[in-house]
C-alpha cells in the first residue's frame, strides 16, 4: 500500500500540503524566513503520533464497552541539540475524564496501541524513547 501527498510552494517558506483531499498549510517561524501561516513539519510528527494512538485507544476502549466522559492526548517531544534535529524523547499523556474508569482496560488499550496497532509509534520508537502517562480526571 502506498500513500502519497503533495506539497505546493505558496510563498517564502510556506507550502500547502494536500493530504487525503484536505489542505494543510505548513510554514516556518518568522526568525527563519517564514510568516507563521501554519504548523512546522516536525510538530506534525507529534500530531501524527498523538492522532494514531488516540484513535487506537478510543477504538479499543469502545470495543471493551468503556466510554470516558472526555478523552484527550497531549504529546511532548524533545529535540536533539545537533543537526539534523530530531525527536529523541517523546512523552504521550493520555488524559481521561470520568468516574470509576477501569484502569486495567485503559492500560490494556494503550499497550495494544503502542505494541501492535500504531504504525507511527513503531516508526518513531526506532529513533526516540517513547513513554506515556495516564491521567484520570473526575
Amino acid at each position: 500500500m502506498k500513500n502519497k501527498i503533495d506539497l505546493t510552494w505558496t510563498d517564502e517558506m510556506s507550502f500547502d500540503a494536500h493530504v487525503n483531499g484536505h489542505t494543510i498549510t505548513i510554514d516556518a517561524d518568522e526568525k527563519v524566513g517564514g510568516r507563521d501561516l501554519g504548523p512546522r513539519p516536525k510538530n506534525l510528527t507529534l500530531v501524527s503520533l498523538g492522532g494514531c494512538t488516540a484513535m487506537d485507544v478510543i477504538s479499543i476502549l469502545t470495543k471493551m464497552r468503556v466510554k470516558p466522559d472526555a478523552f484527550r492526548v497531549e504529546v511532548e517531544g524533545e529535540l536533539t541539540e545537533e543537526h539534523p534535529k530530531y525527536y529523541h524523547y517523546i512523552k504521550v499523556y493520555f488524559i481521561f475524564k470520568g468516574k470509576d474508569l477501569p484502569m486495567d482496560k485503559i492500560e490494556k488499550a494503550i499497550t495494544l496501541s503502542e505494541t501492535r496497532y500504531c504504525g507511527v509509534t513503531a516508526m518513531l520508537e526506532k529513533v526516540a524513547k517513547i513513554e506515556h502517562e495516564i491521567i484520570i480526571e473526575e
